[in-house]
């Protein structure tokens, strides 16, 4: 049986296809876990560890050497990405009610939602897309983009936007693991390829925890919401990575636009961040499940309209350089 392929083929389907059947469990045997006990409990329900893990090997597996290009690129691309979040956090502790909206249209809508689908680029859509439809330096520019993962990011957002407080110690919990792993991966090129070879392995797993927190008729309530704010997603963040690219980082702009996908570990930070501060608990289901919905209509849209994109100026920088031969 071919299953892996045939969830690969499924937009970010390693994470997204366990986080589907940890809600079906959720939703229809809330109390597995603790009927099973031991390991299945902790397998159901120890979402931060295995994270954690996650994240050691993600830190462990970023080769500090790399091409002035490359990093121009992932630069750029990071950089514009928190930017534009940190804007929109800004304007929506502004205009939003605290917490998250409750009625209407909107309802489940919250900060925490909108910046967390913001502030993280799906690294592996994008090197995917750029592998295809790009340069070998455009492909490779998705090193950085590794720094967005886990909830630093957001936690900086949010803390700098006034919509939480979080205590000095919180970030560096936050981020600890992370740097270790980097660290331990610069030194020794062995366990670089060790502990960065087990950061794909660990992606179901932590996928199948978190779907366990999630009940789908959170998903039902919020995937029209969700939708429009996944493409909400790729034209705030889209418009400003594709300047960005063509003024700083020496594109076209379609390095810029295959960036303006949400992560599938942005899933994950409603719910560790709600663990950090209690004031976002009451609304952190309903923040994934928008998270969520984000992460598969982005890994969609965003390869469609990217190869759009790259093939009508490939082409008009073929029909150039073929003017350029002629003459």
């Amino acid at each position: 049986m071919k299953i892996k392929q045939s969830i690969e083929r499924i937009p970010g389907g390693l994470m997204l296809v366990p986080l589907f059947l940890g809600a079906l469990c959720h939703t229809f045997t809330p109390d597995a876990g603790k009927y099973f006990g031991s390991f299945t409990n902790g397998l159901i329900t120890g979402t931060v560890p295995i994270l954690s893990v996650w994240f050691f090997c993600m830190g462990a597996g970023i080769d500090i050497k790399s091409t002035g290009m490359v990093l121009r690129k992932s630069g750029t691309i990071v950089l514009t990405k928190i930017l534009v979040a940190w804007i929109v956090g800004m304007i929506c502790v502004s205009f939003m009610p605290s917490g998250m909206i409750q009625t209407g249209f909107f309802a489940g809508l919250s900060t925490l939602a909108i910046v967390t689908s913001m502030d993280m680029t799906n690294g592996g859509l994008y090197a995917s897309i750029m592998q295809q439809y790009g340069t070998k330096e455009e492909a490779g520019a998705f090193v950085l983009t590794s720094i967005e993962s886990g909830p630093l990011v957001t936690m900086m957002i949010l803390g700098s936007t006034g919509a939480a407080y979080f205590e000095p110690r919180l970030f560096i919990g936050a981020v600890m693991p992370f740097v270790i792993g980097f660290v331990l991966g610069n030194l020794d090129k062995e366990l670089r390829t060790f502990f960065g070879s087990a950061s794909m392995t660990m992606i179901p797993f932590f996928g199948f925890a978190l779907g366990n927190t999630i009940n789908l008729g959170v998903i039902g309530q919020t995937g029209l919401l969700g939708l429009f704010l996944g493409l909400g997603v790729i034209v705030i963040t889209g418009i400003p990575l594709i300047l960005a690219d063509k003024f700083i980082g020496g594109g076209h702009g379609g390095a810029g636009l295959a960036a303006s996908s949400t992560a599938g570990a942005a899933v994950t930070n409603p719910i560790i961040i709600a663990q950090m501060v209690p004031a976002f608990e009451p609304i952190a289901a309903a923040a994934t499940a928008l998270v969520a919905t984000c992460v598969i209509v982005t890994s969609i849209v965003v390869p469609i309209i990217t190869a759009y994109w790259c093939n009508h100026f490939n082409k008009k920088r073929d029909m150039t350089e073929k003017t350029v031969q002629v003459n």
